[in-house]
């Protein structure tokens, strides 16, 4: 069963009740190991302010939410896309971070930020040139990627990358050796209904691929696509299952609460790390 030192709370399930400085302070206090915060929480927060507020906690960063967004129209967006992402690495690096998480970005978008293009391939390419580049930047920072394959209602949006197999493929074709500053991020929201997880992951496990987990659940019915997660133990993935395969392959990491839910956002933040302890321990 799991316990309390293999848990990470995701910053953004709690950030509609609380600042970051609060999330890091209120994590500690309830001797949860590990945090994974957004880049807008840090900016709000001062990048190095916070960092010194987490070392000083004693907490793990298990992942930086996020980089990627690589697809655009024009030049001009995909240079401003790859320095945002080499800042990525900077603040990663800086809050000590196990990996920086990459949504790869959807179809192309023009200047003004709208959905441009119909070429989802086009759009693929740009992905795997993006990693690329940006993989010749951390790597010899010391600095791990995980690409973290989106659930396919996001292909258009947010990432085109949608399976695990195809985050597999891009770390295959971009760096061969297996575990090579390239990996993926497992959530369990996004890739919970894929027929080809266990074989994916043992994939991964097997060229030390797997970098992040995160957990959540899916819920009957999912009222919202993006802020509707369930708390684990209230939907339908049968995460005692994932989490068999995870550690079956090898991965022995922290295990990232990540709930976008307007229901717990609600709640009072203390009920819920309350909650999300209780439930990893008894539910996944």
């Amino acid at each position: 069963m799991p316990d309390i030192g293999q848990l990470s709370i995701n910053a953004a399930t709690l950030r509609k009740q609380w600042k970051l400085e609060d999330i890091v302070a209120g994590v500690a206090q309830m001797g949860i190991r590990g945090i994974s915060p957004w880049r807008d929480q840090v900016a709000q927060a001062g990048l190095a302010p916070i960092a010194q507020r987490i070392r000083d906690a004693g907490l793990e960063v298990s992942g930086y939410c996020r980089g990627g967004m690589f697809t655009a129209t024009e030049r001009a967006g995909r240079a401003a896309a790859r320095d945002d992402n080499r800042r990525a690495v900077d603040e990663a690096l800086e809050l000590g971070a196990r990996c920086l998480l990459l949504v790869a970005g959807g179809l192309s978008r023009d200047r003004d930020g709208h959905v441009a293009s119909k070429d989802i391939a086009g759009a693929r390419e740009m992905v795997r040139d993006g990693i690329g580049e940006l993989l010749d930047y951390a790597r010899p920072a010391g600095m791990p990627l995980a690409i973290e394959p989106q659930h396919p209602m996001y292909a258009a949006d947010r990432a085109c990358v949608n399976t695990l197999a195809h985050a597999n493929d891009l770390c295959d074709e971009l760096a061969p050796r297996g575990g090579d500053g390239l990996g993926v991020a497992v959530d369990i929201y996004h890739v919970w209904w894929d027929p080809r997880l266990k074989a994916e992951i043992e994939r991964a496990g097997a060229a030390e691929r797997l970098f992040a987990y995160q957990i959540c659940d899916w819920l009957v019915p999912t009222r919202d696509l993006l802020t509707d997660r369930g708390m684990m133990g209230d939907g339908v993935v049968d995460l005692p299952l994932v989490r068999s395969w995870m550690e079956g392959a090898g991965y022995r990491g922290l295990h990232e609460v990540e709930i976008l839910s307007e229901r717990w956002w609600a709640e009072d933040a203390q009920h819920v790390l309350a909650t999300c302890i209780e439930r990893h321990a008894t539910r996944t």
